[in-house]
C-alpha cells in the first residue's frame, strides 16, 4: 500500500472546524480518530463515507505533544497495525472508544492481547471480497481445466487432447467460512452451476445455499466438497483444523482453495495429501510463513515441485482501487459506531490471538 499523501492543510478533512477551532456545532461531534498514514484520494474516500457525523483527525499529522489528548478525545479509532500506528504508553488511551476498526478483514498477525480488554474491535470483514472471490474462481478454473499441467505438457511436446478436464456445473463448492469473501465466492460459483454448501459460525445466512451448517459439520461439508474453498478467519478455533484425517474424508479428485491462511491447514499433512493424491488439487494463495506478517516468505516442504498444487503471493485482493473500497467499508463501520448504530464484524475473545 502507498502510504505517502500530500501534506496540505491538516484541517482540510474536518470542514466543520474552519480555521481549526471547534465551533458551536462542532462540540456535540463524535471524532474518528485514524491512527495511520493515509494518502489524499484515500482521505477523501473517507470523508465522503463519514459525511458531516464526526469529526476526523488523522494523528499523523498531530504534533508529537497532542498526540495523547487526540486518542483521549477520540470516539472511534481507525486502526491498520496498532503494534506499529501507537505506542505501548498510546494503547492504554484508548479504553473507552466506541470501537477500534481495523482496515485489514484478518487481524491474527496484530497482537490485540496487548490492546484493552474492554475494547470492542472490529476487523474489515469483506473488505476485498470481490476480488478474492474472482481469484478464488480462476483459480479453481485452472484447476479442474488443468491449465497448468497441459501448458507444461505442451511445452516438453506432449499433446493431450483428449485427457479429459472437469465441469465446474453440478458440482458441489463447499465454503468454510460464509462471511464477505464467502458470500461473494459463492455468487460467482453459483454462475457456474456450482450447488452451495457452506459453514459458518451461526449456522445461518441471509446469502442463499443448498446447505449451510457450524463448525461442528465441517466432516459433512469436507465429504461432499467437489471444491472446497477456506475462506475463514484464523483464530484459536481454526487453527490447524485441516489435518491428515480431514483431508482423508475428501474426494480423490477434490479441489481445496485457500484464500484465508496458511495455517488452518496442516502444513506436512497437505503436502503427505498431496503425494499420495495426484488427483486432489490444493490451490493455495494464503501460506504458512509470509512477508507481512512473518517478515520473509518460507515453506517447509517444495509445495511448488508437485503437479497438483497451483500456487499465488496472497495476492488475492491486489487489485487496481481495492484498497479505497476497503477504507469505504471500513470508514461505513466507523460511521454505525459514530451515530450509535452497532457495527459489524466484531470480533469474539477466541479471535484475540498473539
Amino acid at each position: 500500500m502507498n502510504n505517502s499523501h500530500g501534506q496540505g492543510n491538516p484541517t482540510e478533512d474536518r470542514p466543520d472546524e474552519g480555521d481549526g477551532s471547534r465551533g458551536e456545532d462542532a462540540v456535540s461531534k463524535p471524532m474518528l480518530v485514524v491512527v495511520f498514514d493515509v494518502e489524499s484520494v484515500g482521505r477523501r474516500v473517507i470523508r465522503e463515507t463519514i459525511g458531516a457525523v464526526a469529526d476526523i483527525l488523522y494523528l499523523t499529522d498531530v504534533p508529537a505533544a497532542e498526540r495523547a489528548e487526540v486518542l483521549r478525545r477520540a470516539d472511534v479509532i481507525f486502526a491498520q497495525h496498532t503494534a506499529k500506528d501507537l505506542t505501548t504508553d498510546e494503547l492504554s488511551l484508548i479504553r473507552r472508544v466506541r470501537l477500534l476498526q481495523f482496515y485489514t478483514a484478518g487481524v491474527d498477525f496484530i497482537p490485540l492481547q496487548a490492546l484493552p480488554a474492554d475494547c470492542p474491535i472490529a476487523t474489515n470483514g469483506g473488505a476485498f471480497a470481490e476480488p478474492m472471490a474472482e481469484h478464488a474462481l480462476a483459480m479453481t478454473f485452472a484447476a479442474a481445466k488443468r491449465l497448468f499441467i497441459e501448458h507444461h505438457h505442451l511445452a516438453h511436446g506432449a499433446f493431450h487432447q483428449f485427457v479429459p478436464n472437469r465441469m465446474l456445473g453440478g458440482r458441489v463448492c463447499g465454503i468454510f467460512g460464509f462471511g464477505g469473501v464467502g458470500v461473494a465466492t459463492a455468487r460467482l460459483m453459483r454462475a457456474m452451476g456450482m450447488t452451495i454448501h457452506a459453514i459458518n459460525r451461526r449456522g445461518s445466512s441471509a446469502a442463499p445455499t443448498e446447505w449451510i451448517g457450524t463448525p461442528a459439520h465441517l466432516d459433512v461439508l469436507l465429504r461432499v466438497a467437489d471444491v472446497f474453498v477456506i475462506a475463514a478467519p484464523l483464530s484459536h478455533a481454526t487453527v490447524g483444523c485441516i489435518g491428515a484425517r480431514e483431508l482423508s474424508l475428501m474426494k480423490e479428485d477434490a479441489i481445496l482453495v485457500n484464500l484465508a491462511r496458511g495455517e488452518i491447514i496442516d502444513e506436512g499433512a497437505l503436502f503427505a495429501h498431496l503425494q499420495g493424491h495426484l488427483a486432489f488439487t490444493a490451490c493455495l494463495d494464503a501460506w504458512w510463513v509470509e512477508p507481512i506478517r512473518h517478515g520473509v516468505f518460507r515453506m517447509q516442504y517444495p509445495f511448488m515441485e508437485l503437479p497438483n498444487v497451483i500456487g499465488s503471493p496472497h495476492n488475492s485482493a491486489s487489485v487496481d482501487g481495492g484498497h479505497h473500497v476497503a477504507l469505504q467499508r471500513a470508514a461505513e463501520n466507523c460511521r454505525r459506531a459514530l451515530t450509535g448504530a452497532q457495527p459489524t464484524c466484531l470480533i469474539g475473545p477466541d479471535e484475540r490471538m498473539v
